[in-house]
């Protein structure tokens, strides 16, 4: 069965592009382009009988990501099955099933199973603990481990998989000869830098890409680069450990395109604010406009509790500097395994950041919502108003909390409100004006 990438090639439109295209108000034949190209991802694995397909990338609509999953301290899979159904209904694109706990197959198996929207993998988390399991050490973790977790979470539906093809021996050298304040914070990455250190090997996600690319293609899984080097904290970031593992990625980018299977770039991390812009745009310039997806970046490193925000203000700039895809940061971001509440905090904040950068784009649909709300402020229209907030349950609350029943006005202003006063001038017929 031909990839997505493949399809469009071939000039066909594929009933998944006229979902994408229907969902982002815009014509079939610019999403098969963007497909073709590259610029436009349809992370929609063969196997994944329920997902609604959904596009990433240029000219669409930014897309937010909320991660779930057990861990060893919480290895119940039904909270994080209680997480899903609260990200997909506060509007979430896609979820990450980041499981570390007991039975992760079963665990990405029933995630994949309940869920409409895409599902993302780190098949290394697996395959790290099956290594810990039957060999005793990460860094005794063979690369047939890492080939048959990657194909099994494939064959079960993963839309996307995050691989850290790009931590190579180079990288880490660079790394150790500039030094960094927080070495490598991503799981992943520090798995893969563990083994090249202690094999004194290349990467094996590096080394054997070919047969990582000829299961992608089978399943039509798009590769999502991850970036292991990415900074941990504001100091180092856009160092050059972080650079040579993007510069690599962009080859990665351009030999998944070869085969025509579907790819995905990952970016920081910790950035200061005035760095990010120049982040996105070299990330679009190395890796030829594929899409990009970043954690946060978040913007300082002294608010946990409040990650959330951070990693919003960062998301703003970044998506409005080129990001397609905002992984959200919840309030335990740093502390602990998240909460329902910290799911439904972290996908309606990194959701604002993205409809902020799409009023910027220029995004079909984005200008109408926010005057549709203008127009109902105006005339204190407030079931409107409620209904077309972005988190309509708060805002109802808030609402019902705080004002007396039938009241036009809020309790804000009360009998003072700016918008009562000024209408009942505006609305009368102007004074006729004597020449």
């Amino acid at each position: 069965m031909a990839t997505q990438m493949q399809m469009a090639r071939e000039g066909k439109i594929t009933d998944e592009m006229k979902i994408v295209a229907e969902a982002e108000h815009l014509d079939v034949e610019k999403i098969r382009s963007g497909v073709a190209l590259g610029t436009i991802a349809i992370c929609a694995n063969i196997n994944h009988k329920s997902l609604k397909p959904c596009g990433v990338g240029e000219g669409l609509r930014t897309k937010v990501n909320a991660n779930i999953g057990t861990s060893s301290s919480y290895p119940d899979i039904e909270p994080e099955l209680e997480k899903l159904d609260e990200a997909i209904k506060c509007g979430a694109d896609s979820v990450m099933d980041l499981s570390t706990g007991n039975n992760i197959d079963i665990s990405r198996k029933k995630i994949i199973e309940h869920s409409t929207i895409m599902v993302g993998t780190v098949p290394i988390y697996q395959a790290t603990v099956r290594a810990i399991r039957e060999h005793g050490a990460v860094v005794e973790m063979t690369e047939d481990d890492l080939l048959h977790t990657i194909e099994d979470q494939a064959k079960d539906g993963a839309d996307f998989m995050t691989l850290h093809c790009g931590v190579t021996r180079e990288a880490i050298e660079k790394m150790r000869r500039q030094k960094r304040e927080m070495d490598i914070v991503s799981r992943g990455g520090s798995f893969i830098a563990a083994w090249i250190l202690h094999n004194e090997r290349e990467n094996p996600l590096y080394e054997r890409y070919d047969d990582i690319l000829d299961i992608c293609e089978k399943y039509d899984v798009t590769i999502s680069l991850g970036d292991g080097m990415r900074p941990g904290c504001i100091a180092d970031a856009t160092d050059r450990a972080q650079l040579t593992e993007l510069i690599t990625l962009g080859e990665l980018v351009d030999r998944a395109w070869r085969r025509g299977v579907q790819v995905m770039v990952e970016g920081p991390g910790h950035v200061p604010y005035d760095q990010i812009e120049a982040n996105m745009k070299l990330e679009k310039r190395l890796c030829r406009n594929a899409p990009f997806y970043v954690l946060g970046p978040l913007v300082t490193d002294v608010a946990p509790g409040y990650d959330h925000i951070t990693s919003a203000i960062g998301g703003t700039l970044a998506a409005v500097s080129g990001a397609d895809f905002l992984c959200y940061v919840t309030p335990a971001e740093h502390l602990c395994l998240p909460t329902i509440e910290d799911v439904h905090a972290g996908v309606i904040t990194s959701r604002i950041a993205a409809h902020a950068a799409d009023l910027v784009k220029g995004v079909k649909g984005a200008r109408e919502w926010d005057l549709k709300m203008a127009r109902a402020r105006k005339v204190l229209d407030w079931n409107a108003q409620l209904e077309l907030a972005i988190d309509p349950e708060l805002a109802k609350a808030k609402r019902g909390a705080r004002n007396i029943s039938g009241e036009t006005a809020c309790s804000m202003c009360g009998n003072y409100c700016a918008v009562e006063i000024v209408s009942k001038y505006f609305d009368k017929p102007a004074a006729p004006c004597d020449d």
